[in-house]
Formats: structure tokens, sequence, C-alpha cells
């Protein structure tokens, strides 16, 4: 979720509630090492016990090929005390595999044990260290190897994300391999892919057994996914869940704006980059997205705002003159 699932919309996430945990976006680890304030800039919750304004416990992810530089930078993250560290073997970006980074490492899996165990004896033992993978490149004959790899090197929890990198995020996701992976591995294994309403959910825990499972554009999509996961409010959406989400929208736009208002183009981006996914649940969220499309001026997108939002919006830039 590289460029959406940032701090000021995590946060947002998780004022609405359902979450368990969450995870940032991926700090890249090369061989130098990672400056505190470069964590801090990923996960700025490091600063509030690594925890969401609302209470909800952060994950650090991070990317890399290296076993020597991901466990030195993991001992400095440690040290930091986030809720605890993911590594990323499921990212599929070429311009991240072409830095042997994510999904491409998935043909070596003596390596994903080799940084596993590196990163999981640099650490304390207190403090939970996950992987997250897909299938593997081209086709899924490695994932069991790549699977048992992670677990025996020490990763606590697997997320899999039901593709291979070469499905990018075509439909469907593979999830009777998720099953699979579950009978092979003694950890517990996390389904991911494809979640974006109840009945998916009940479907890919039907099909795998995961007990667990994570939403990632499912959640962008719907923010009240999770609770209507939980039985916390209606399975589908209503025009009534728009109206609650009107404000949040709102206040979205106001944190990206003030965290790049030298920048409005850059803000924009950023509000619509929420609002692309938020059309395949809210007919006025699509409303929104295309008015607004072409526009970068701040103060013609706080027009738009006031206009669509309504009295759920309030100013985030002066608009005097």
């Amino acid at each position: 979720m590289e460029g959406v699932a940032d701090d000021i919309l995590r946060d947002a996430l998780t004022q609405i509630g359902g979450f368990d945990w969450c995870v940032t976006e991926f700090v890249r680890v090369q061989d130098l090492p990672v400056p505190e304030k470069v964590f801090r800039h990923f996960c700025p919750e490091l600063l509030n016990a690594a925890k969401t304004p609302a209470g909800t416990p952060v994950r650090v992810q991070l990317l890399g090929s290296d076993p020597d530089s991901l466990a030195f930078n993991a001992a400095g993250l440690a040290a930091m005390k986030p809720w605890g560290i993911d590594l990323n073997f499921g990212c599929p970006a070429k311009t991240v595999n072409r830095h042997r980074g994510g999904a491409a490492l998935l043909g070596e899996p003596q390596l994903l044990h080799d940084i596993l165990r590196a990163v999981r004896a640099a650490v304390p033992p207190s403090m939970m260290v996950t992987a997250k993978m897909r299938l593997g490149i081209l086709d899924p004959d490695l994932a069991i190897d790549c699977a048992q790899a992670l677990a025996t090197g020490g990763a606590q929890e697997l997320v899999v994300h039901a593709r291979t990198k070469a499905d990018a995020y075509r439909p469907p996701a593979r999830w009777s391999w998720l099953q699979r992976i579950r009978d092979a591995v003694s950890i517990p294994v996390i389904g991911n892919g494809d979640v974006f309403t109840v009945a998916d959910y009940h479907r890919l825990r039907d099909t795998t057994g995961c007990v667990d499972v994570m939403i990632g554009r499912g959640a962008v999509s719907d923010p009240f996914l999770a609770q209507r996961i939980l039985g916390q409010r209606g399975f589908d959406p209503s025009p009534e869940d728009w109206e609650e989400l009107k404000p949040r929208v709102g206040w979205f736009w106001r944190q990206v704006y003030a965290r790049h208002a030298d920048n409005p183009k850059r803000a924009a981006g950023r509000l619509k980059m929420w609002l692309n996914p938020l059309r395949r649940t809210f007919t006025a969220a699509e409303l929104l997205f295309q008015t607004i499309r072409m526009v970068d001026d701040a103060v013609e997108i706080e027009r738009v705002l006031a206009q669509q939002l309504g009295a759920a919006h309030a100013p985030a830039l002066s608009m005097g003159a």
C-alpha cells in the first residue's frame, strides 16, 4: 500500500475502528543505517507508544534483501519500540523488484530464511517479528518452500497475499493456496487478497480455514468494512454510512493540505488517491472524485468540498483575498 496507507489514512481508518493492528508502508533498507528520523517519518506513531491516536497498534514494515543490513536496522528500530517488525516479501512493484526487494525474493527460499533468522536474532525476544509474502514470482511452485523458510527462520505470523508477483492485483486471488500453506507451517497464517465485502471475508475463511484476515484495498474502499465484518454495523454500505464518512473525508483533506501546503498539487493527489477507491463503495464519492479529478488548485478543491460535503466540512485554508 505504498503511497496510500500513510499515517494520516491510518489515523482516519482506525478512528472508525474494527482493526486489531495495522502496518506502515515499507521502509527500504539498503547498505546504510536508516536514521531514526526516517522511521519516524514512516511511523509517527512511534512517538505515541507505536499506536495510532485511536489506540490501534502499529507494526513497522522493512523491505530489503541483505540479512545483515536488515538485522542491523531492525535492531535500531526495535530500540524505538514499535509494536512489531514486519518484513515485506510481497510488493510486486517493478521499481522495488528491480532492486531485489519485495516479491522478487520469492525465488530464493534460503535467503528468506536467512533474513528472518538474522532479524529475529537481532531484536529482543519480546519483539514481534512477522512477514508478508505472495505465492511466488511467476507461479506458486515455491509457495510452500517460502512459507516454511519464513516460519523456520523465526516469523511469528505470516500474512499471505494469495497471488503471485505476475498476478499483480488481477482477480481472482488464489485462495486455495492459503489452506495448503496453513497445513505446511505451524505459525498463524493470515489470509489476504480480494476481501472487499463481508461475503468475501466469509468465503475466504470458509475456503482456507484462516482465522484472521488482513484487509488492505478493501478497507481503503470501504472504511467501515472491519466493523461490518465484526457485526458492528450493517453488512452492506448505506447512504447513512456516507453521511458518517463525509466529515472524515473533510478531515483527511485538512490533514494532507496542512502537510503539503507548499505543494497543493501533492495534497490534491493524496485526496484523489483515497477518493478513487471510495468510488467502489459510494456513489457520492464517485461524483466528488469526478468533480475534482482534473483539479489541483487547493482553493477550488475547498470550494467543491464545501459544496458536496456541506455542513460536514470545515474549511482547510483561508478563503480570503
